[in-house]
């Protein structure tokens, strides 16, 4: 570890080594490379690789963005494991070890764990080390991982800043958001409205529905999406966007075919587009999404996954439905007939949406990875250098449809 002296300029410091842990969804992957990217604006020589395993997107995405995977043998933290979950403790031994291998191979000064399974490892690996490390919590309730890998460090940072009460004492907890990607995070959706609804052929005075069920899908979303669907089959005045995951593609395109209304997805690569073109949005409430939906003030019908552990994304989902930028709908009533009752309503009425945008709290999430990076820095004895927080977004004004 090393401290920034005044005689010290950072050519001559080391150049800047993390690993981070992030693994299983984009929800965890996403911020990581957010992270990684502002790591590198802090210092361009940085080396930052992941840890993950064999089983999750970062198989693919990390490696996509231009980092270096190193994958664990790690079991989840489930209690739905039924009896393998005795081997948890072996298993986090095991990879913990492999991880503190990791950490000596790649001259790391510090590790970040973003949360989900894989993370833990990297926070055991670093206590082994006897490196410093921090944890990155993103949802409004802790998950059993970061639970636990917060009892290792003293430096958590968090994405809601509700997420305290959950938290052991004792701990160094910054509020910092949820580090987004770039061009989401610069979004001014006003701005690129236009060009973003010529890109998905939504027509004019048409009202654009997106159907958002998150990095491998959501089947009951997409079930109800398609009922929707039917029944706005002959209509001029809706528009249906459908991310499906790429496993219920083909089957939900075939179920769709000749509808003029609706259009399926596996992946939507430009959500900067989606957002700006969307007038409401449905989908699951995980972290990274609430932050997104909360930081480019995009109204939504939240769904959360009924099986997510301590129900975090009910949770999450409370951030934007207790401030009233969105409405709650729990998963066995997401059905077609019951998305019409909630979304016609409201894509008829341009001023309630525009109150729904405007109730947002967009927080620091636009900045978050810098501010995520700055704490990293600053753990390690590296002071950034101070950087004032552009203003937040301001609330859009009401959309004619």
């Amino acid at each position: 570890m090393w401290t920034t002296t005044e005689h010290e300029t950072a050519e001559e410091l080391p150049p800047l080594s993390v690993v981070i842990g992030a693994g299983g969804t984009g929800g965890h992957i996403y911020p990581g490379l957010a992270l990684a990217e502002a790591l590198r604006r802090a210092d361009p020589r940085a080396v930052i690789s992941f840890v993950g395993t064999e089983r999750g997107l970062e198989t693919t995405l990390i490696p996509q963005a231009g980092h270096r995977l190193h994958t664990v043998d790690m079991i989840p933290f489930d209690a739905s494991l039924g009896p393998r979950r005795y081997l948890l403790p072996a298993a986090l031994l095991r990879s913990g070890r492999r991880c503190r291998e990791i950490l000596r191979e790649q001259g790391a000064q510090v590790a970040v764990g973003m949360g989900g399974y894989p993370s833990a490892p990297v926070i055991v690996g670093a206590r082994m080390a006897g490196l410093p490390s921090v944890v990155h919590e993103s949802n409004a309730v802790p998950g059993r991982a970061n639970r636990f890998a917060a009892r290792l460090t003293p430096h958590v940072a968090l994405a809601f800043d509700r997420t305290r009460e959950h938290l052991p004492a004792g701990r160094e907890v910054q509020t910092v958001g949820m580090p987004l990607v770039g061009a989401v995070a610069r979004l001014e959706r006003a701005a690129l409205r236009a060009e973003a609804r010529r890109h998905f052929g939504v027509p004019e005075g048409a009202g654009l529905l997106v159907l958002n069920g998150g990095s491998l899908g959501a089947a009951r979303l997409t079930a109800a999406a398609v009922e929707l669907a039917g029944r706005w089959r002959h209509r001029t005045d809706r528009r249906l966007l459908v991310k499906t995951g790429p496993a219920a593609l083909p089957e939900v395109r075939a179920a769709l075919a000749g509808n003029p209304v609706a259009h399926a997805v596996a992946y939507l690569d430009r959500m900067d587009l989606a957002y700006a073109a969307a007038d409401l949005m449905v989908c699951r409430a995980g972290a990274a999404t609430v932050a997104e939906l909360s930081s480019v003030r995009m109204p939504a019908v939240l769904v959360p996954y009924p099986h997510a552990p301590h129900d975090h994304q009910t949770h999450n989902a409370r951030v934007l439905s207790d401030a009233g930028a969105g409405l709650l709908l729990a998963d066995g009533e997401c059905t077609g007939e019951r998305l019409a009752e909630l979304v016609d309503p409201l894509l008829a009425d341009p001023r309630r949406l525009a109150a729904m945008a405007a109730a947002a709290d967009p927080g620091d999430h636009a900045v978050a990875a810098d501010l995520l990076a700055a704490k990293v820095l600053r753990v390690i004895g590296r002071a950034p250098a101070p950087a004032s927080a552009p203003a937040p977004a301001p609330a859009p004004a009401p959309y004619g449809l």
